[in-house]
């Protein structure tokens, strides 16, 4: 056979043309990035965006991580972690803000936002019941591209990992704060939430049948509650106890049956959100509170949304609890902030892929084009709003992203 090549990437052989290998061009689009990650400003957040080990993660792609002083105390993970994984530390808020992507539980601070020269990408939580169109009118000023944990989906499952897993920790946790204030050192009727042999169980009564409703549920069974659940959704009723695998008490929400359960119940925990409604009606109005047990308790998960409850207001964990009508009430907004090292890996285990994901499309414009669900979380593109629910929660106007990315 002959050595020769020709143009065309076939050999010549003696008997005709035998096809061989060619060598392609490969290019390499992956980017090494600037990735900051600031310390929360906010008193109740004690969370932190990426948790030591992802920072590692990051550094081994090539990536640059800065950490600001203190950033992950709250969560218990000290400076020395960050830096033993290859990050360096920052007190220079100017130099993190300044950064291609900045990292953070909460939005920034219109204060942080001032510090951010524009065209860079944000990855945090959104919270739309919490802001006003000033923030997204600064976002829009600098040009960010702003991708929110409450709306990012797996691009493999039509799920919202980031929101999900902190649904479930809440649920979990919410069961473990009325067990607090049920007891005697609480102020509680010092009676323990589950039940022993001999003696009638705690009845808990949960409201939703999301992903913090079934997990408060699972945590309430097993510790032998008697568990009621109500939801507009008789399908979202069906799943949980597939879920769950076993048969409690289910209902649609009837306000006659459901006043009869809260009569009774020690515990109620209201876990039913509201997606993208600019306005919410409570479930549980004033008159059927006060018809409650002296010193039952109420735990409720929605209050970046209004509360379940028509007696719900937002408190701090400086004062968590206050009495209505004899009732104790758990009001406040980020509950999975009391177990911050759990929530730290629950939102670090899927953030770190998705910066790397980052990094090896060559930046966020392609990122978004090639993930759909990077294109759901992203609620500002470039300077420009396109989310809808945001658009409307506002009314002001959005461009559709995936006729943007089509123009691209």
């Amino acid at each position: 056979m002959m050595d020769n090549v020709s143009s065309s990437g076939f050999a010549l052989a003696a008997d005709g043309l035998m096809p061989c290998e060619e060598m392609l061009e490969v290019i390499n689009k992956s980017k090494k990035m600037q990735i900051a990650l600031p310390r929360e400003s906010f008193a109740d957040e004690n969370r932190v965006a990426l948790a030591p080990h992802a920072v590692g993660f990051l550094v081994n792609q090539g990536h640059d991580v800065i950490i600001e002083k203190g950033a992950g105390e709250r969560a218990r993970f000290d400076d020395a972690k960050y830096v033993a994984e290859g990050a360096r530390i920052s007190t220079n808020r100017a130099e993190l803000y300044s950064s291609e992507v900045i990292v953070k539980v909460l939005p920034p601070t219109f204060e942080e936002l001032d510090m951010m020269p524009g065209k860079q990408v944000l990855f945090s939580s959104y919270d739309i019941h919490s802001q006003d169109c000033r923030y997204i009118q600064k976002l829009l000023e600098k040009k960010i591209t702003a991708v929110s944990f409450e709306y990012y989906k797996d691009k493999r499952a039509d799920e919202y990992p980031i929101a999900q897993s902190i649904s479930e920790i809440s649920g979990s946790t919410a069961v473990m704060i009325a067990a607090e204030y049920l007891s005697n050192e609480h102020g509680g009727k010092g009676e323990m939430l589950g039940g022993v042999s001999g003696i009638s169980p705690t009845e808990v009564v949960i409201l939703g049948a999301g992903t913090a409703g079934e997990s408060a549920a699972r945590t309430a069974m097993g510790l032998g509650a008697t568990v009621k659940v109500f939801d507009l959704s008789i399908t979202k009723l069906r799943a949980m106890q597939e879920h769950l695998g076993q048969r409690f008490f289910t209902s649609v929400l009837q306000q006659r049956v459901l006043l009869k359960a809260l009569r009774t119940a020690d515990v109620v925990i209201g876990a039913l959100y509201e997606n993208n409604d600019r306005h919410r009606d409570f479930i549980v109005m004033e008159d059927a509170v006060t018809q409650m047990k002296p010193r039952s308790v109420i735990v409720d998960l929605c209050m970046n949304q209004g509360g379940c409850f028509e007696t719900s207001q937002r408190t701090s964990f400086a004062n968590p609890v206050y009495y209505t009508a004899g009732v104790a009430h758990y009001c406040v907004p980020n509950i999975p902030s009391r177990v911050a090292r759990t929530a730290s890996y629950a939102v670090s285990n899927v953030l770190v892929q998705l910066l790397i994901e980052l990094g090896e499309a060559g930046g966020i414009n392609q990122l978004v084009r090639q993930h759909y669900g990077v294109r759901c979380g992203t609620y500002v593109f470039n300077g420009i709003l396109v989310k809808e629910c945001v658009a409307s929660h506002f009314g002001i106007p959005f461009q559709d992203i995936n006729l943007i990315m089509a123009a691209f």
